[in-house]
């Protein structure tokens, strides 16, 4: 059985595209986030930016805190039909720590339940073409105590091994 860890890609910051499917817009943005408290905060910005759109769907995936968490939300679309066609695509890029929001502003033509999942599918594939992917690796967090006189030698042990000092 492989490793889950393994090829573990997430993106650089945000990104956003957009496709239309007969008059309807489908705006798509990804972003980074690290907790469920951010993906929430980032849809309920894309909510608020988009404020007269019919539909804000989404699926997140966030593994930072050690447990793996993945949510998506069809936003009143027909069941299925959204979200979860968007958290495949996320999955197929083997993406964590990522949330992707797609609005839909409705262009009067009904697209049926198969030309719902085409559709956002396609605007999750296209937002992640503008995206910066990275590969992600396993880290842990400690502390160091030791005297003034030796941060220097710290340091240098610090990025010798490969790791990355950060500021308490």
């Amino acid at each position: 059985m492989a490793d889950k860890k393994a090829g573990r890609r997430t993106i650089l910051g945000e990104a956003s595209g957009e496709i239309e499917e007969k008059k309807s817009r489908f705006i798509a943005a990804l972003k980074h986030v690290e907790t469920e408290a951010e993906a929430e905060a980032f849809l309920a910005l894309q909510k608020k930016t988009y404020y007269d759109a019919r539909h804000h769907c989404s699926a997140f995936i966030v593994s930072s805190s050690g447990q793996e968490i993945l949510r998506s939300n069809d936003d009143g679309e027909p069941s299925g039909s959204a979200g979860r066609p968007i958290l495949s695509v996320l999955e197929g890029e083997n993406l964590h720590d990522t949330i992707a929001v797609v609005t839909r502003y409705f262009g009067g033509t009904l697209l049926g339940t198969g030309g719902l999942v085409r559709a956002y599918t396609d605007a999750a594939r296209a937002v992640l073409e503008q995206a910066e992917l990275v590969n992600m690796s396993q880290r842990e967090r400690f502390a160091l105590s030791f005297g003034y006189g030796f941060t220097g030698k710290a340091d240098y042990l610090i990025q010798a091994c490969g790791c990355v000092r950060m500021e308490a």
